[in-house]
């Protein structure tokens, strides 16, 4: 086995996804694949160009082929897989349930919750391989019960809350597995923008800097002991409800 770490990051065409891997392609220890709808989009290519530890890779989010080829290339090109962030999400649906269409609550579900259900099951014996096996479950603070906040945004929230009870499970499953939510702070990306304005603010607080950097200072710290099975704030800020863990 390779003394690279290999990363798979899915949702890579804009936003936090992409970010990390533009920030993960700097370190030279690591090998980076990046999952996206279109591997071919030029932010990807231009970046995969810059630096030849990063592989766009094709995967559509809740597509289990798709899934399946990924890891199938990922093994073929690396042999080996260490620590899997799953990026990729939607939210679209703003408002009150009484008048949201229920199909929308079916689309979230079907790529923020599905979607890490069937990409796990598609990496899993891969990624359990790995000396120290990593996974990493994007969530939001808005999927807190115990922290609860309405945010106007119930078919997101409720598809992310249902993603961390995957989590929890994923962690009484897997001994040797360090998986964990996390939420990545409300960050100023189209889909974190467009949250805030339907909230009636000018744009989301954090930067997309300052989201990835907490979020890898997590994943280059994370342990079984201390980590695994966690609902974990991207940073440390005290007092209620950002607190270094967050209420399931």
């Amino acid at each position: 086995m390779s003394d690279k770490t290999v990363y798979l990051i899915t949702g890579t065409n804009r936003g936090i996804g992409y970010a990390l891997v533009a920030k993960l392609a700097e370190r030279p220890n690591a090998i980076v694949f990046a999952g996206a709808r279109d591997p071919t989009a030029k932010s990807l290519t231009d970046l995969a160009a810059k630096y030849p530890n990063v592989h766009p890779v094709k995967l559509v989010v809740s597509d289990k082929a798709s899934n399946e080829a990924a890891i199938a290339e990922i093994a073929k090109t690396a042999g080996q897989l260490d620590v899997v962030i799953s990026s990729a999400g939607i939210s679209k649906q703003f408002g009150p349930i009484a008048t949201s269409n229920p199909d929308d609550f079916l689309e979230h579900y079907q790529i923020n919750t599905l979607g890490f259900i069937i990409l796990w099951q598609a990496a899993h014996k891969l990624l359990l391989a790995s000396t120290k096996p990593q996974l990493v479950y994007i969530s939001s603070i808005g999927g807190s019960l115990g922290a609860f906040m309405n945010l106007q945004a119930p078919a997101y929230m409720g598809s992310k809350a249902a993603g961390n009870f995957i989590v929890k499970t994923l962690d009484a499953e897997n001994p040797t597995l360090t998986v964990y939510s996390l939420h990545p702070g409300w960050v100023q990306t189209d889909m974190g923008n467009a949250g805030a304005e339907a909230n009636g603010m000018p744009h989301a607080p954090n930067t997309v800097e300052e989201s990835v950097a907490g979020i890898l200072n997590r994943v280059d710290t994370a342990t079984k002991e201390k980590t695994s099975g966690k609902f974990l704030n991207f940073e440390t800020i005290p007092g209620p409800p950002q607190t270094d863990e967050i209420a399931w």
